[in-house]
């Protein structure tokens, strides 16, 4: 195993007084944490589970511009390092396919999900809806 194989495969180690999700981090913290999710997603993500893109099944290049796709890929890939570890036991990685992988990917890849719009090469920025003031 080489040792960005294993930098993408070891699990972090967890920091009690911080939440580890990418959406609460800020500046370098954000940067780092995201520079790491594009490496998993480019060397493991994408080669084994990517499959081919079409119509029915799109995908943005510069996914990272989607705020949804970076938080679905994000918790993809913590769940990744907690169920590929040897302390998953042997199903933990079927575990993680079954219950984290495909949801994932049919929600991301869905035509009308975040990359609707978005082709080969060019990303389009999404309006998210929008909402009435609440009543005070």
């Amino acid at each position: 195993m080489t040792e960005q194989q294993k930098e993408l495969t070891q699990p972090e180690s967890p920091q009690p007084e911080k939440n580890p999700f990418i959406l609460y981090m800020k500046g370098s913290e954000h940067e780092e944490a995201l520079h790491r999710l594009t490496l998993w997603v480019r060397h493991l993500l994408l080669p084994v589970y990517g499959r081919e893109v079409t119509s029915t099944a799109p995908w943005c290049t510069s996914w990272w511009r989607h705020q949804e796709a970076v938080a679905q890929l994000y918790g993809l890939w913590m769940a990744w390092q907690e169920l590929t570890n040897p302390a998953a036991g042997l199903t933990g990685p079927s575990v993680w396919q079954r219950d984290h992988l495909s949801h994932v990917m049919a929600a991301l890849r869905d035509p009308s999900g975040p990359f609707a719009g978005c082709k080969s090469g060019s990303h389009r920025e999404k309006e998210p809806p929008g909402m009435d003031a609440y009543p005070s």
